[in-house]
């Protein structure tokens, strides 16, 4: 495997990863957006108020988008193996 299809693969591997993360990392960041804006507001400082409710939205997310995580991750790997043959010099 030559710099190029390694460079290629981790391109591949990197842009997999941002969209994966990016609704985990957008609605963490909402939340606490909203929360220290409402803290703010009325304030309230505890810190339980800004962990707790940022857990609860990832963890619900996660649970809700696990199906497309799942098939999406599974659709990355088998064009992974399928293609696996270029990388390796064999065809």
């Amino acid at each position: 495997m030559g710099p190029d299809e390694a460079a290629e693969l981790m391109r591949h591997l990197l842009r997999e990863a941002l969209i994966l993360g990016l609704p985990v990392l957008a609605a963490a960041c909402l939340t606490s957006f909203v929360i220290s804006l409402v803290q703010t507001l009325t304030s309230l400082q505890d810190q339980t108020l800004s962990t707790v409710p940022r857990i609860l939205v990832v963890a619900g997310l996660l649970l809700a988008a696990l199906p497309w995580y799942l098939e999406r991750l599974m659709r990355y790997t088998i064009s992974l193996f399928s293609d696996f043959h270029r990388f390796l010099g064999m065809g």
